[in-house]
């Protein structure tokens, strides 16, 4: 009870000093643990026998009250007084006095004495070695040392019994304590007639400096046990004792080291055996903090020195004996270590065990660092330090100031405590400033060694030393400590095989390091070998039962085992499953919904795939989380099958069954090869080798989870679940309400475009939503898909943009508008999953138009929010978007113009439109300065001149529109001119727009400045030539030569595009890329025959047609090059001949326009060479788009490729009217087309097959071509390019005619079953198919092979074809017949009557044969028109 009272009371004092704004509750605690001293002061003098020890216990108590009176007396006045600094010196020295007083106290305590006169006796022993100088000795070296060894073995184990006293009564401390004075009179006794053993002095002079850095550990060792002893639970008292007694054995192994340099191999098997000895290696199970190298290697390095000390024992070389110990002594402590590691491991992956928590300081760490600074301080102002010693102790200082200085700067980062970050800030300063003055004076004592440096020394030695104390004792603080772990004894009971089998392997190896000892002094004592042979023997079987224990009860292990067993069952259940599945008799779940088993399946799948990361990072360095994550994820794949043989026994579909099924199986065989790669890695970090298998397994199982939840999320999509978009939905929106968001990559602005896309795509969906849950239902869960992923990326972007946002109001009305727009989106999936579930449902429709409505509305309130972020980019943005518009317009203006059909609506001129024109480009031009200057004013400012200049370029492009048309539609080439000039313009504004959005609010030096610089150069370039343009419009001698000027300034700012390091938004083919080479080989002759005739017709064309020739080459080069498969040495290459090529393009233009200005025959024969080189760049670009293809490289326009593109077309163009013909009734199991049908599912299953048919058809008569090409019969460059090109025609014709027989046979079916449309249609479109199935068959004949496979393949799938429209011709004619026996005629009775109905009928007779002649007739016209266009080969077989 006292010495907790005591201790209370002093961090009581320390709190009060160091807290004083809490001065009364740190007074009122005071006065309460001064409650608790006078009463415990007054137990322990009255439980005392001495009366001398009673009354000093009473008094010094007495002293602890008066003294603790006055502080609190003088505190007070400092609080009344705070700035004083006369008060607040008063107040330091009552302090003091009052600590005195308590250690006077703690002194009186049973057995405090006791350590006192051991402390004495240490520091009246160590007077000894204040001697100048000692007697040499007189004893042999060999005896000495033996005498040395004996000594600090035997204090060496007095620390250690020290260290154990402070457990056990004050009577075992009081013992201790004088046993280790004794020792250490032995010991010191020993050393000084080592000291005198020395033959110079310098070696004694470093004797005896070991002796005092051993008097000075003891005396802190006996103060640590001290300190422990009266306050047990007082923090870090327990790690400063084992501190304190490792610095004991360090620096008597220090001394022997120094004293025994000339006994090779005795001192490494000293050391080796006191390391092995010493040192709670025990403790560190229950701490968090362990390091140590691999197990495995240190297994290895052990075997080796093992073997090495026996060897070189028996050769005598002990050198090399003495390195082979203490390589074993590192690695046994390596093991050891190892050995710990791992029982904490396994102690705290028990359930029942909680883990450490590494604190804020390592006390240990300061500990240790105090301790070596106050070494080197006496070695610094010891006078008989040398030169190499005082440096050697300023490196030392240096060393652990750094580190303590380092401590703090980390320990200050990582507090969120204010009181405790200024703390460690202050005492870093303290403890650097009072480093770099001692410095000062060691260079000063290194340059002269005079008495005066001396003293400066020591003085500046004072305040660095009281510095690191106050540190030492201020990181002590409980509030920093760490928190051991808590091992249940479960835990205990699992650690202690590995703890008995460690400690056996340490015990037997010091008696093999003490055998090996004698072995190296004496080799030739057999008895002694066989002794070393079994102390051998023992370590071998202890480090195997080590092992064995360390892998059995390896945490994770068990689990991973029982977890493996798991899944290995949950396997083999789906496996049986699917041999149901396959069999067709896989029973149907019936006692609960598909809906719950999909959710159940999703559900589990999902968290399955939340545990991939967490078990992957235990099973590579976390072991204590390996046993519970893997536990977690074995118990979810019983559900997992349960549910996943439950959705596929609900599905009608086979081919989907067994897709669920095999996925699921998938999913839990990449388990088993996660959970395999788990147990080898174990959550050991060093296992490098084990950690790319865990990755490999990982990706391996989040491919099979995606696999499984895009298979779910389609499913649900087409019976209207739509749980996992809905589940998608919302947590997107979780993510917006994450406190710490990622770190934004870029600005608002940045941002607030992306946002306002994907807000815009969400508005068109929900259009598109309404529109086909009228039209086709069945259409919305695509476009609910659609709509998740876009507002998954709008719910990221609008994070970050909420982040960016200023002030932080904007940024959280953006967080609640998109989470109130993903709201709205839920609504409007669940109704889309809901209608197709039953399309006919007009109420369900009617809340769908609703919900898509509201959605529209939230994504206005999305917007709006943007534009009150920054209102001036939000409208940029809506600029940018109206001009896109524009542009898109003026594109089809041309296309109008092009046809000559752009005319006026009135006989207007050009000059009624030429001022207004004009005008409205001058104020343009204005627009364009106010929105230049508008990126570095306010956003009002900013908006209001991209709302104007939007505005302006509309107006702007109606006048010019209304002049182009004026000009008249039989002079289209200069309508064209004028309104690719406007276009022009409206691109050049687009541009500027786009970089005022991205230099707003930026620095002058901002690259985006310079960018939108470059862009307000443009736009004034492109409005000058406008206004040119307008101005020569009617010139006729003029406007060719202002057209071509146009175009050269256009084409030189589609290559300043086409040179940026911009990645098209999409790719396309090579093809596509010499396709459009043809355009700038036209205009290439184009514009050389518009150089030799001059004439501004032609020129004008010439600029029309080089405007879009070069255009579209650039798109089409850029487009093909950026594609994913091709590489960047090819990309290089075509960009940079792409280049060239319009550069080249550039030159003959411009000389062009040079031959209009002056036209001499010199000059229009340069042209020649200008064309050539552009000829010479396009086949360069054309050998470039080759190489992107590579070995696949075809001709495009080669007729056999052709054939093949238009054959796999029409396939694909009929199963896609197969899939309408699916669509049509509810998915059932197949049927035959027989008579146990109905009519219309006759019709429909007979329409399917010869969709089906004719697509297999298509394919066969494909791969028969490519057959034909293989054999060389058709060349890819054929030797008769006129026949093979009429063959490809032939079959190009064949094949388009049973692709458009078949989709008018699929509409005739649908119209069928409708009732639109009569059986006769339908018999004629099945014939119509038949006979183009019959002209493919003839052309594929011709050149063909007939013993060939291909055409055996065509040939049966042509009579699969035959067969199936019979069966739809038999099933409509029979309805058809049926249906005339089934019509009742009504025969009138009557004479008059029945009359009339003779005449009616014969009339109606008569007139269906007149019908049926002119039809006959129309028929042989068709088919007459038909032959003339038939390749040779199909009209000789016909006729």
């Amino acid at each position: 009870l006292d010495r907790s009272s005591i201790s209370q009371l002093c961090d009581l004092l320390n709190i009060y000093i160091l807290a004083s704004l809490q001065h009364w509750v740190a007074a009122r605690e005071t006065a309460q643990a001064l409650k608790t001293l006078a009463q415990a002061a007054r137990g322990v003098a009255a439980s005392t026998t001495d009366p001398a020890a009673a009354h000093a216990m009473l008094d010094s108590a007495r002293d602890v009250m008066e003294g603790s009176a006055m502080l609190i007396q003088e505190a007070k006045q400092a609080l009344i007084a705070p700035g004083d600094a006369e008060s607040q010196q008063r107040l330091a020295q009552v302090a003091k006095a009052v600590s005195h007083s308590l250690n006077n106290c703690v002194n009186c305590l049973p057995g405090q004495k006791d350590v006192d006169v051991a402390l004495k006796s240490i520091g009246e022993s160590s007077k000894k070695l204040l001697v100048d100088s000692l007697p040499p000795s007189t004893k042999p070296f060999q005896e000495a040392q033996s005498e040395l060894n004996q000594a600090a073995a035997d204090l060496n184990q007095s620390a250690g019994e020290v260290v154990h006293a402070t457990r056990g009564q004050s009577g075992e401390l009081a013992a201790a304590s004088g046993k280790f004075s004794d020792d250490f009179d032995e010991f010191l006794d020993a050393g000084i007639e080592m000291a005198g053993q020395a033959q110079t002095k310098e070696d004694q002079i470093q004797v005896i400096g070991n002796l005092k850095n051993i008097s000075m550990a003891s005396s802190k060792l006996l103060l640590a046990a001290k300190s422990l002893s009266v306050d047990p639970g007082a923090p870090n008292a327990k790690n400063l004792l084992a501190a304190a007694a490792r610095a004991v054995t360090e620096s008597i192994n220090q001394l022997i080291t120094l004293c025994t340099q000339q006994a090779p191999g005795q001192k490494e098997c000293d050391n080796a055996l006191r390391e092995l000895e010493v040192g709670p290696w025990e403790e560190n199970v229950k701490c968090s903090k362990l390091s140590g190298c691999g197990w495995l290697f240190v297994l290895q390095v052990l075997g080796e020195s093992m073997a090495g000390i026996s060897q070189n024992a028996k050769t005598g070389d002990l050198p090399a004996f003495g390195e082979c110990v203490g390589i074993a002594s590192k690695a046994l402590c390596g093991l050891t270590e190892a050995a710990a590691q791992a029982a904490y491991l396994v102690g705290i992956s028990d359930p029942n065990s909680q883990a450490g928590h590494q604190g804020l300081v390592d006390p240990i760490q300061f500990a240790r660092a105090n301790q070596a600074i106050q070494m080197a301080c006496q070695n610094l102002v010891d006078p008989g330090s040398s030169p190499s010693q005082v440096l050697s102790a300023a490196t030392i200082v240096a060393k652990h100031t750094s580190a303590l200085c380092n401590a703090c700067r980390i320990a200050s980062s990582k507090t969120a405590n204010p009181v405790a970050k200024r703390h460690f800030v202050q005492s870093a300063k303290e403890v650097a400033n009072s480093t770099a003055n001692l410095v000062k004076t060691i260079k000063a004592l290194d340059g002269d060694f005079s008495e005066d440096n001396r003293n400066k020394c020591r003085i500046a030695t004072a305040p660095l030393i009281e510095a690191v104390e106050n540190l030492t004792a201020f990181a002590s603080n409980p509030e920093f400590v760490s928190i051991p772990a808590q091992i249940s004894s479960e835990g205990s009971q699992a650690q202690e095989p590995i703890l008995v089998s460690a400690k056996t392997m340490l015990e037997s190896s010091s008696y093999l390091i003490r055998t090996a000892r004698s072995l190296a002094i004496n080799p030739k004592d057999p008895p002694t070998w066989s002794v070393l042979a079994g102390h051998s023997h023992t370590v071998s079987d202890s480090i195997k039962s080590l092992i064995t224990s360390i892998r059995d009860k390896a945490p994770g292990q068990r689990e991973c085992d029982y977890s493996i067993d798991g899944i290995n069952r949950c396997i083999r259940d789906i496996e049986q499953a699917s041999l149901a599945a396959v069999s067709q008799s896989l029973a149907t779940r019936d006692d609960i919904s598909v809906e719950a088993l999909q959710e159940q399946l999703t559900s589990v799948v999902q968290e399955i795939g939340h545990l991939i990361d967490p078990i992957a990072t235990a099973a590579r360095g976390e072991a204590a989380q390996l046993g519970h994550k893997v536990t977690q994820l074995a118990s979810y794949f019983e559900p997992l099958i349960l549910a996943a043989v439950g959705v596929a026994s609900k599905i009608l579909d086979h081919q989907q069954q067994m897709t669920v099924l095999d996925q699921t199986k998938t999913l839990a065989e990449s388990a088993l090869q996660m959970l395999y790669a788990a147990k080898e890695g174990g959550g050991n970090p060093k296992a490098q080798h084990t950690h790319d298998a865990i990755t490999e397994a990982a990706q391996l199982m989040k491919e099979a989870v995606d696999d499984i939840m895009v298979t779910l999320n389609e499913a649900a999509s087409e019976v209207g679940l739509v749980g996992g978009m809905v589940d998608a939905i919302a947590e997107a929106m979780s993510k917006l309400d994450e406190g710490t968001p990622p770190e934004p990559k870029g600005t608002f602005v940045d941002y607030q475009t992306t946002v306002v896309k994907y807000s815009k795509a969400i508005a068109v969906t929900a259009q598109e939503m309404m529109t086909k849950s009228v039209t086709n239902p069945e259409e919305l869960g695509g476009l609910a898909s659609q709509m998740t992923s876009d507002y998954g990326h709008l719910a990221l972007q609008g994070q970050m943009a909420a982040a960016t946002a200023e002030p932080e109001e904007i940024g959280f009305q953006i967080r609640t508008r998109v989470q109130d727009l993903g709201h709205g989106c839920i609504f409007l999936v669940q109704k889309a999953g809901a209608l197709q579930v039953c399309p006919t449902d007009s109420y369900t429709k009617k809340e769908l138009i609703e919900c898509a409505r509201a959605v529209t509305e939230k994504v206005s309130l999305v917007l709006w929010a943007l534009q009150a972020g920054n209102k001036g980019t939000q409208a940029c943005i809506t600029a940018a978007t109206a001009v896109s518009g524009i542009i898109a317009d003026l594109d089809t203006t041309i296309m109008f113009a092009t046809a000559g059909t752009l005319n006026a609506e009135n006989s207007e001129t050009f000059a009624d439109h030429r001022e207004n024109i004009l005008k409205t480009a001058k104020a343009l031009v204005e627009d364009t300065k106010l929105l230049v200057s508008g990126a570095a004013s306010t956003p009002d400012k900013l908006a209001q001149a991209a709302q104007s200049s939007a505005a302006t370029i509309t107006q702007l492009a109606e006048v010019v529109k209304l002049g182009a048309a004026s000009l008249g539609s039989d002079d289209p080439e200069t309508q064209v001119v004028l309104i690719n000039a406007i276009k022009d313009v409206a691109k050049a504004l687009s541009d500027l727009i786009s970089a005022t959005k991205g230099a707003a609010s930026k620095p002058a030096d901002d690259p985006s400045m310079y960018q939108l610089k470059g862009a307000a150069k443009v736009m004034v370039t492109n409005v000058t030539s406008l206004l040119k343009t307008v101005k020569a419009v009617e010139d006729e001698a003029t406007r060719g030569t202002r057209a071509l000027e146009a175009t050269i300034e256009c084409i030189k700012q589609e290559l300043t595009v086409f040179q940026s390091k911009d990645v098209p938004e999409k790719t396309s083919s090579p093809e596509e890329s010499i396709r459009m080479t043809k355009g700038i080989t036209m205009a290439t002759a184009k514009a050389v025959a518009a150089g030799n005739s001059c004439r501004q017709e032609d020129v004008i064309a010439t600029a029309n047609l080089s405007r879009k020739a070069v255009s579209d080459m650039l798109t089409a080069c850029k487009q093909a090059s950026f594609h994913p498969d091709v590489s960047e040495e090819v990309r290089t290459r075509a960009l940079r001949f792409g280049t060239e090529c319009t550069l080249g393009y550039l030159d003959l233009l411009e000389h062009v326009l040079v031959i209009l200005q002056k036209p001499t025959p010199e000059l229009k024969q340069q042209l020649a060479a200008f064309s050539k080189r552009v000829a010479g760049a396009v086949t360069e670009l054309i050998q470039a788009a080759e190489a992107m293809k590579g070995t696949e490289w075809v001709d495009p326009e080669d007729p056999t490729v052709i054939a093949e593109t238009e054959l796999l077309g029409a396939a694909a163009s009929i199963e896609a009217a197969a899939k309408k013909l699916e669509q049509l009734k509810p998915r059932a199991k197949p049927k035959q087309a027989d008579e146990t049908l109905d009519f219309e599912e006759q019709i429909l299953e007979a329409a399917k097959s010869i969709a089906a048919a004719t697509s297999a058809l298509v394919k066969s008569a494909s791969a028969a071509q490519r057959e034909l090409v293989a054999q060389g019969k058709v060349g890819s460059i054929p030797a008769n390019a006129a026949d093979d090109g009429q063959w490809s025609q032939g079959l190009i014709s064949a094949a388009r005619m049973v692709a458009a027989a078949t989709s008018s046979l699929c509409e005739a079916a649908n119209a069928s079953v409708q009732g639109h449309a009569s059986e006769e249609k339908l018999i004629s479109s099945a014939k119509q198919v038949a006979a183009s199935t019959a002209q493919l068959l003839v052309a594929c004949k011709v050149k063909a092979d007939q013993d060939s496979e291909a055409m055996r393949r065509l040939q049966a799938a042509g009579n699969a074809v035959k067969r199936a429209s019979d069966n739809l011709v038999r099933a409509a004619q029979k309805a058809a017949f049926g249906k005339a026996d089934d019509d009742d005629v009504v025969v009138k009775t009557k004479f008059v009557g029945g009359i009339a109905q003779i005449i009616a009928a014969q009339e109606e007779m008569l007139k269906k044969e007149r019908e049926l002649e002119e039809a006959r007739k129309k028929l042989a016209q068709i088919r007459q028109q038909q032959y003339k266009f038939l390749p040779t080969e199909l009209r000789e077989d016909e006729g």
